[in-house]
């Protein structure tokens, strides 16, 4: 499955952001999907996944509350909704596609297939 995010850009501190991230080759309600980031001099982190089983969505703590994920099938995309963003969001952000356990989503190697890529920036 190939996927392709996009809907970054440069926002102000308390506003929203929705990413998306369209799938080719493969549905994404198949796969547990998940959207990772990572900000410049640090390593890639987890922020959230909605599981293939029943839509269940899991979220790193410190974005719990401000984002969300959602699934549309008939466009086949998974959808990050930020809200409340604040600067420390500002990252690269990832979409990924695993069949992995549960208990393995929040990890990078439990996703096999990943998107380029699109850029959050939040200034102050």
């Amino acid at each position: 499955v190939q996927l392709q995010a996009s809907g970054g850009g440069l926002v102000q501190a308390g506003r929203s952001l929705r990413l998306s991230c369209v799938a080719s080759g493969g549905t994404v309600s198949r796969y547990n999907m998940g959207w990772f980031r990572q900000a410049p001099g640090k390593e890639r982190e987890f922020v959230g996944t909605i599981t293939r089983s029943g839509g269940r969505t899991y979220y790193a703590d410190s974005v719990k509350g401000r984002f969300t994920i959602s699934r549309e099938a008939a466009k086949n995309t998974v959808y990050l909704q930020m809200n409340s963003l604040k600067p420390e969001d500002t990252a690269v952000y990832y979409c990924a596609a695993s069949e992995s356990v549960l208990s393995a989503l929040a990890t990078i190697p439990a996703y096999k297939y990943w998107g380029q890529g699109t850029q959050v920036t939040v200034s102050s």
